[in-house]
């Protein structure tokens, strides 16, 4: 599953520059249908549409469109139906406990989240809140009228089967740099 996880990353990243580079020459739009973006490997049904940067961890990762258990298998993923990271409103992102959302664990609160969507937005956000919830607690993830970021991952990190009753939330509102 590591190795899985880190070559998506990689192929994905890929993708990631040919996407960010084709938008660069069409005047930096952001298309909105990014499936009809480059795909990081002929069979994906996903793309590249955010990267988030976790500055205290020296980490970045990219967000694929979708949450669907075949996207999240290579990467976190942008929950349909919410704003774009780096865009106004609640983005949500969901991702894998035990691959690219076992770094949540190790943010604190006040640590940055910066985010830069397809077409060159950038936006920092500060993790104002880390919380154990019910995966049902979907008031977590509704538009409560600000920029923000809430990432979104199973609970506990060392359960030994996957999925579970319980979530891990880190809510990141926009701060200013």
């Amino acid at each position: 599953i590591h190795a899985k996880a880190w070559l998506a990353q990689q192929l994905i990243d890929a993708a990631w520059q040919r996407n960010r580079a084709a938008l660069a020459q069409a005047a930096g739009t952001t298309p909105s249908d990014p499936i009809a973006m480059a795909r990081p490997w002929a069979w994906a049904d996903t793309t590249p549409v955010a990267r988030l940067e976790f500055p205290a961890l020296g980490r970045s990762l990219i967000v694929l469109a979708g949450e669907s258990g075949r996207t999240l298998a290579f990467g976190p993923g942008h929950r349909p139906g919410t704003p774009w990271p780096a865009h106004d409103g609640n983005a949500v992102v969901s991702g894998h406990r035990d691959t690219h959302f076992a770094l949540l664990r190790r943010l604190q609160v006040g640590d940055a989240i910066d985010a830069e969507s397809i077409g060159g937005r950038r936006l920092r956000y500060r993790v104002v809140q880390l919380l154990v919830t019910d995966k049902h607690a979907v008031h977590l993830t509704a538009d409560r009228g600000q920029t923000e970021l809430t990432l979104v991952t199973c609970w506990p990190f060392d359960a030994a089967a996957a999925g579970g009753p319980g979530r891990y939330v880190v809510r990141a509102v926009r701060a200013d740099r």
